[in-house]
């Protein structure tokens, strides 16, 4: 695999950060797994939540961003290089999906959001279909990731709040592919899914 200038320099400038200013919790890690193509699904709350998720593990990874971040050319070039893929909201973006499925049989990681938008709140919203129809399709693992503070980073900062980041075990690419296919399987795999972030939630909540 080529090595991706802009990707890493961004992960590496995201950790840096977050560590001088937020002093991250993050755990996990080790159930990312080390080779084969796979899924991050993690809550979401903020417009930080992609690189955050994504730069705390050593996998490199893609995920979406709305089509309309790339209509300027030296924007949309900048995060086309840096892992972007192009996606539009409210439809079933069969392109996007498609993109999505050869990126994780490509042997890289996929950052998705099972809620399919952000919570204003701290509760999560209801699992949309899409993180199920990508893992079926690419026949890939599912790591459940719970992201906790990234929507009040002033807090964070402060000592008020504490940032973290936490990777769940995996639901294997053989209970996915088990699943069988058609929207049902999907909407259960989205479910599961967030069963699992709510798992971590309540961990992190415990270590508090």
């Amino acid at each position: 695999m080529r090595f991706n200038l802009v990707y890493w320099s961004g992960n590496l400038l995201t950790r840096i950060l977050c560590l001088l200013f937020f002093r991250p919790r993050i755990s996990g890690q080790d159930n990312v797994p080390r080779k084969g193509g796979f899924i991050l699904a993690s809550n979401h709350i903020s417009y930080y939540d992609p690189p955050l998720v994504g730069s705390w593990q050593r996998r490199e990874v893609y995920f979406f961003a709305k089509k309309e971040l790339f209509r300027n050319w030296l924007f949309g070039a900048i995060i086309t290089a840096a892992n972007s893929l192009p996606v539009s909201r409210g439809v079933v973006d069969r392109k996007a999906i498609k993109a999505a499925v050869e990126v994780i049989q490509a042997g890289f990681g996929l950052t998705m959001f099972p809620e399919g938008t952000r919570s204003l709140t701290d509760q999560f919203l209801d699992p949309k279909p899409g993180v199920g129809i990508i893992a079926i399709q690419a026949g890939c693992p599912i790591i459940p990731v719970y992201l906790h503070g990234s929507n009040r980073l002033g807090d964070c900062f402060r000592g008020k709040d504490k940032l973290s980041v936490s990777y769940g075990s995996p639901l294997s690419a053989e209970w996915v592919r088990s699943q069988g296919s058609g929207k049902e399987a999907y909407l259960k795999i989205a479910t599961t899914v967030m069963e699992r972030i709510s798992d971590l939630r309540s961990a992190v909540t415990d270590v508090k």
